[in-house]
């Protein structure tokens, strides 16, 4: 299996960014996603950058990946993604089903990411035909259900035609809404926001009256209030998955790399999941769950 890390879902300062990007290149990931996912008004890099920063990972030995946004809401944003689209060189990440009718217009091969609704064999053929090289599989699937889709693409002589990528550690987003939670927490308008996202570099969290975690507000997209962490999962994924994607909310991102990276080389070590760990939708249970 490759290990994958995944486009950095918070908004920070270019600096930060430019720094991450450059421990990026001599970590264990064997993939790099990149680009803003969630809101097109952080522009601490603007797509050009984004683009101009990908091929030049690329050019030093990482397979890079552009990522789309997720939710698509103003022709703005469609002219971002065409330029995404447009790169001429580097695969996409779509995350909008529109996004996958451009690329497939354009001929470029495509990686089906975490936020797109596909769910079965049926959907992946109709993907697979339109271009797709890769599918992230939603984070609320289980392994059974993973299990059976493979059993499925089997039947349809399509499995060998693309990659299977899980998302195995990180905040999971969850879902996404026009309306902007962190701009509300701060009673803000959206469309007035000053940008308040950079001051919470992973996420603003809510807690119940009980003080459990249960959400993370990231501007648009709302996220697991506890950190999946499939690390000791992976014996049960033999067979079924290519990739093992690292969600970064930190520059910790490249210890947790390292050590799915020993993991998968044999150098097993049972890791105790914290109060704030779960891994429940692997299992088919409630995702806060955790399964040891």
């Amino acid at each position: 299996m490759k290990l994958s890390l995944g486009p950095v879902l918070y908004y920070w300062p270019e600096k930060s960014i430019m720094d991450f990007y450059d421990q990026a290149l001599s970590s264990t990931a064997d993939i790099i996603y990149l680009g803003e996912t969630v809101c097109s008004k952080r522009r601490e890099l603007k797509t050009r950058d984004w683009i101009e920063l990908a091929k030049s990972l690329s050019q030093q030995g990482k397979e890079v990946v552009l990522s789309s946004l997720a939710l698509l809401e103003a022709p703005s944003e469609i002219k971002i993604l065409q330029q995404l689209c447009d790169n001429g060189e580097l695969s996409v990440e779509a995350n909008d089903v529109g996004a996958i009718q451009l690329l497939h217009e354009k001929k470029v091969p495509f990686t089906c990411g975490p936020a797109i609704n596909c769910y079965n064999a049926s959907v992946l053929k109709l993907f697979m035909n339109k271009g797709m090289q890769r599918w992230v599989m939603p984070v609320e699937l289980s392994r059974d259900w993973l299990q059976q889709i493979v059993f499925d693409c089997q039947a349809l002589g399509i499995r060998d035609q693309f990659e299977i990528e899980v998302f195995a550690h990180g905040f999971m987003p969850l879902a996404y809404s026009a309306r902007c939670f962190t701009a509300r927490s701060e009673n803000k308008a959206k469309d007035d926001c000053e940008l308040c996202c950079i001051k919470y570099p992973q996420g603003r969290a809510t807690t119940t009256q009980e003080d459990q975690q249960v959400f993370i507000l990231n501007g648009i997209q709302t996220q697991s209030g506890y950190c999946y962490n499939l690390i000791n999962d992976l014996p049960s994924m033999q067979g079924l998955v290519d990739i093992l994607r690292i969600s970064p909310s930190s520059v910790q991102a490249f210890k947790i790399l390292e050590n799915f990276r020993k993991e998968l080389q044999g150098e097993h070590t049972q890791y105790p999941h914290a109060h704030y760990e779960c891994n429940g939708f692997w299992h088919k249970i409630a995702g806060l769950e955790s399964v040891n």
